[in-house]
C-alpha cells in the first residue's frame, strides 16, 4: 500500500475534494445545517417604522466570492456580515450605517465588493472587507441602483438604476466608461463568458442582448417578454415585472425573476419562451397577509432565483418562506421565429423545502459547494441530509441477507 502523500514539510496532505454531481434525489434531501437567528438587528422599538417596512428588518442580498468560500449579506439594519462556507461560522459584522448599503457583489478578490447605496446619494462604493475602509466611489446614477453586476472575467461590472441608465464602469476608475439610456429602469446580467449582456426594460417588456466590444451598437437581438397563459387568468393580464435576469452557467439560456407568481426561462440564442416556473408566491408584497396592488412593482423581488452551477436547475425564494426547486433538464427546443402566442411549458416544483418563518427574499447555490445560501428575517445554509443515504445502505445491507 502506497504511503499518504505528504506536502513539503512532511505534514500528510488534505484530502483531494469529493465532486457530487447534483441529482433529483440529491435536490429533494436538502435540509438546513445552520440557522443564523440574530443575522439581522431588529428594529429598535422607538425607531418609526414605514408602511412598507412593517415587521422584522430582511436580509436584502446575499454574494458569494469566486472560490464559494465565504458568503457576504447585506440587510436592512445596514450591515454587511461575513460568513465561511465552510466552518458555517459567522466571521465579521461591518456597518455602513452613513450610506446604507444594499446589492453587494464580490469582485475577483475575495476581501473585496461593490455595493449600491440606500442613504446619502446613490453612489456605487467599492468596499475593502479586510481593513474596512472604502477604495472607489463611483458617481453619476442620479437615482437609487437597483441592478449590478460584476463581470466574470475581467474588472468591469455594470448598474442599472431608476434614473433609467445603464452605466459599464472599470474598478480602476471612478468615472463610467460606457452609457446606455432606456425608457424605463433597466436590470443588468452578463453571460458567463463575458462578452454578451443582457438589459432588461420594464414596462416595455424587452430583453436587449448586447456585445460587450460594441455596447455603444444597436443591441444584436431584443427579445419581447410576453406570456399568452396571463390572459386565461385575468383581461386584460396582468403586466409582468422583471426584476433580475441571469444566464445559465452554459450560456444557454435566460432566466427572468418576476416579482409576481412566475419566473421564466427564455432561450438565449433567439428569444424563444420556453418555460414558466410556477409553485411559489411572488415577492411583490412584504407580506402574505397584505393586498396585491393593480399595478405590478418590484416589491422585495430581485435576489430570489438562480441557478444551481451545472445548470440544471433553478432554485427560488417565496412570499411564504418555502424554497422551491425546479429541475430544468428537459426544457423543449424550439427554432425559428419567435411565435409571441406560443404558450410557455408550465413547469410545477421538483421539491418544495420548509424555508423561513417570513419570506424567503435571498436564495443561492455555492458556486462551488453542494449547498444553498437562503435568507429574509434570518439566514439558513442547506446541506444534504446524509443520513436518509445511509438509511438506504442499511436497508440494502438487511435485503442481501
Amino acid at each position: 500500500m502506497p504511503p499518504p502523500p505528504t506536502t513539503s514539510n512532511g505534514t500528510a496532505a488534505a484530502p483531494p475534494p469529493t465532486t457530487i454531481p447534483l441529482s433529483n434525489a440529491l435536490m429533494t434531501k436538502l435540509k438546513p445545517a445552520k440557522i443564523f437567528k440574530g443575522a439581522v438587528e431588529p428594529t429598535p422599538p422607538s425607531t418609526p417604522v414605514a408602511r412598507s417596512h412593517q415587521g422584522p428588518r430582511h436580509i436584502t442580498a446575499i454574494t458569494f466570492d469566486d472560490r464559494g468560500d465565504q458568503v457576504l449579506t447585506a440587510a436592512e439594519d445596514e450591515t454587511f456580515r461575513l460568513y465561511s462556507c465552510k466552518t458555517g461560522k459567522h466571521l465579521k459584522t461591518l456597518y455602513s450605517k452613513k450610506y446604507g448599503v444594499d446589492l453587494p457583489r464580490f469582485t475577483h478578490r475575495h476581501t473585496t465588493v461593490v455595493h449600491a447605496s440606500t442613504k446619502e446619494d446613490d453612489t456605487i462604493r467599492y468596499h475593502s472587507l479586510h481593513d474596512n475602509k472604502y477604495l472607489q466611489y463611483f458617481k453619476g446614477h442620479s437615482g437609487r441602483v437597483v441592478s449590478l453586476e460584476v463581470s466574470p472575467i475581467d474588472d468591469g461590472f455594470m448598474s442599472g438604476s431608476v434614473d433609467k441608465m445603464v452605466r459599464l464602469w472599470d474598478l480602476c476608475a471612478p468615472t463610467c466608461c460606457g452609457l446606455l439610456n432606456l425608457p424605463a429602469s433597466p436590470i443588468v446580467a452578463y453571460d458567463s463568458s463575458g462578452l454578451v449582456f443582457a438589459v432588461g426594460v420594464n414596462h416595455y417588456s424587452r430583453i436587449l442582448l448586447y456585445d460587450q466590444a460594441n455596447y455603444d451598437k444597436d443591441p444584436f437581438l431584443t427579445i419581447t417578454l410576453e406570456d399568452p397563459t396571463l390572459a386565461l387568468v385575468s383581461y386584460p393580464p396582468r403586466p409582468i415585472y422583471m426584476t433580475s435576469l441571469s444566464f445559465s452557467p452554459n450560456a444557454k439560456y435566460i432566466l427572468v425573476g418576476c416579482s409576481g407568481d412566475a419566473h421564466y426561462i427564455l432561450d438565449a440564442f433567439e428569444g424563444h419562451l420556453l418555460a414558466k416556473l410556477e409553485g411559489h408566491v411572488g415577492l411583490e408584497r412584504r407580506r402574505i397577509d397584505a393586498p396585491q396592488t393593480i399595478d405590478p412593482s418590484k416589491g422585495n423581488s430581485g435576489e430570489e432565483v438562480s441557478w444551481t452551477p451545472d445548470s440544471k436547475y433553478v432554485i427560488s425564494g417565496s412570499l411564504n418562506g418555502k424554497i422551491i426547486i425546479w429541475d430544468v433538464q428537459n426544457l423543449p427546443v424550439r427554432s425559428g421565429v419567435v411565435d409571441l402566442k406560443a404558450h410557455p411549458t408550465r413547469l410545477q416544483p421538483l421539491t418544495t423545502l420548509d424555508g423561513h418563518p417570513g419570506p424567503s427574499r435571498c436564495v443561492r447555490f455555492n458556486p462551488r459547494l453542494a449547498m444553498i445560501v437562503s435568507a429574509g428575517a434570518e439566514l439558513a445554509f442547506w446541506l444534504p441530509d446524509q443520513s436518509a443515504d445511509n438509511e438506504e445502505i442499511a436497508k440494502e445491507l438487511l435485503r442481501k441477507k
